[in-house]
């Protein structure tokens, strides 16, 4: 199928994306990467009456790294993120993460903060923006406001982000020195969305997990309980993701099988945290 008539805007400026989508509202969505809505659109999942493309705008591909993390901008693409060497030893679990994103082709256009906005809660980033504890900045015409990743995830497919607004960079905590991290997941085939992925940090005394595929959107839990300092209880680690999680079936794999996966899934990324995660 081919996409719905929509009408294209082309703007150079910060300024003139924000007064597009200010005088648009609704009926705009913002082009950056394209992975994910122009398949919609191809398959009229979704007819936006104007799309806004973002890509001629300079300042926005950056990849900044200070001593709280590391700041992504709009229009910077998964490869960017993944190969950038300060990012990997600020934050090595956004190249552990970001590897299972797809395939290199779609890395090398789709866009980190565009994954975010989409929201959905089979993808990498989300999870991984939420184990840290990160944010996403937006910019409108009316202001800026700075959302923290356990407020901007509100539902499969939808995020907090307003008509009128856009999604100018996020921001990944810097966890504490000698943290350690691993992702792991499973798919059908790789480059597929995950039928569980599971994100772990170890910092400090802490150890907390993020997954995929297991809820509405990204799920977090706090295993700190369930870890002695050596290892980790996976009876009680089991009992404290099962009462997270509300995985759901589907052609690809049944309820209870996305959380048996999850069960070892969780076990395998602290293990892999342990032992091969790379201190932040």
């Amino acid at each position: 199928m081919k996409p719905a008539p929509f009408a294209y805007h082309r703007p150079r400026s910060l300024e003139e994306i924000l007064e597009v989508l200010a005088r648009l509202g609704e009926d705009a969505k913002v082009l950056a990467g394209g992975q994910s809505l122009v398949p919609l659109m191809s398959m009229r999942l979704a007819a936006p009456a104007a799309l806004v493309d973002v890509n001629h705008v300079p300042g926005l591909d950056g990849v900044d790294v200070d001593d709280h993390g590391v700041r992504v901008g709009a229009l910077a693409r998964h490869s960017a993120v993944e190969h950038d060497a300060a990012a990997y030893d600020a934050l090595p679990l956004l190249r552990q993460a970001l590897v299972h994103v797809a395939h290199p082709t779609i890395r090398n256009r789709g866009t980190t903060v565009g994954s975010l906005v989409h929201g959905d809660p089979a993808a990498e980033m989300p999870a991984v923006l939420c184990l840290l504890g990160g944010s996403v900045t937006l910019r409108s015409a009316e202001g800026t406001r700075d959302v923290p990743a356990a407020d901007f995830f509100v539902g499969p497919l939808e995020t907090d982000l307003r008509p009128g607004e856009l999604a100018v960079s996020a921001s990944f905590r810097r966890p504490a020195a000698g943290s350690r991290s691993a992702f792991v997941e499973v798919a059908r085939r790789h480059g597929d969305y995950a039928v569980c992925g599971v994100g772990a940090l170890l910092e400090d005394d802490a150890v907390r997990v993020a997954l995929v595929s297991m809820g509405p959107g990204p799920v977090v839990v706090d295993l700190t309980d369930a870890y002695d300092g050596r290892r980790l209880d996976t009876d009680h680690a089991r009992e404290l993701v099962d009462a997270q999680i509300d995985p759901e079936g589907d052609i690809h794999a049944s309820a209870d099988y996305r959380r048996h996966l999850a069960h070892v899934l969780v076990a395998r990324a602290v293990r892999q945290a342990e032992s091969d995660g790379r201190a932040a």
